[in-house]
């Protein structure tokens, strides 16, 4: 078994829509970046390729490449998902949280869990999706921001 360990941080902006774990949250201001800035499965794509040995999705997906600007971050997973699966190994399960202060994400946790749940090809049992706050302190208490961490068992079918 491998162990990978993924975190991500985006500005919340007007303007743009609020993407978690797929899941479009309604709310005033949404996570500013090149791609959808799904802070939660950046945060997972990194994870992933952390554990099967690459570099970040900063490499694998530049955002100087026009091709991801708006990219759907779930269709990109797909990609880490399939990437690892060419070096052999497989996605076991995922423990992710957000820090948030807003929006609510409590009513939208199920909904990402089963996306990343697809994305992954797992059940929804071997993902889970937690979110707290920072209870007001720092950037994210301030609520400029939103942050994820993700960390996710690999098993390996042929130890390298």
């Amino acid at each position: 078994m491998l162990v990978g360990f993924g975190y991500d941080v985006h500005r919340l902006a007007p303007g743009r829509p609020c993407i978690l774990g797929g899941v479009r949250i309604p709310h005033e201001r949404g996570l500013l970046g090149h791609s959808d800035a799904d802070v939660l499965v950046h945060a997972v794509m990194d994870a992933i390729l952390g554990a099967i040995g690459q570099r970040d999705i900063g490499q694998h997906f530049p955002n100087t490449d026009p091709r991801y600007e708006g990219a759907d971050s779930l269709a990109l997973l797909r990609l880490v998902v399939g990437l690892a699966g060419e070096s052999g190994c497989r996605v076991r399960n995922l423990d992710s949280t957000v820090v948030a202060e807003e929006p609510m994400l409590a009513p939208h946790v199920e909904g990402m869990k089963r996306n990343l749940a697809e994305a992954l090809g797992l059940s929804a049992g071997r993902v889970a999706v937690k979110a707290t706050t920072n209870e007001g302190l720092g950037f994210i208490g301030a609520r400029e921001g939103i942050a994820a961490f993700a960390v996710v068992s690999v098993e390996e079918s042929e130890p390298a």
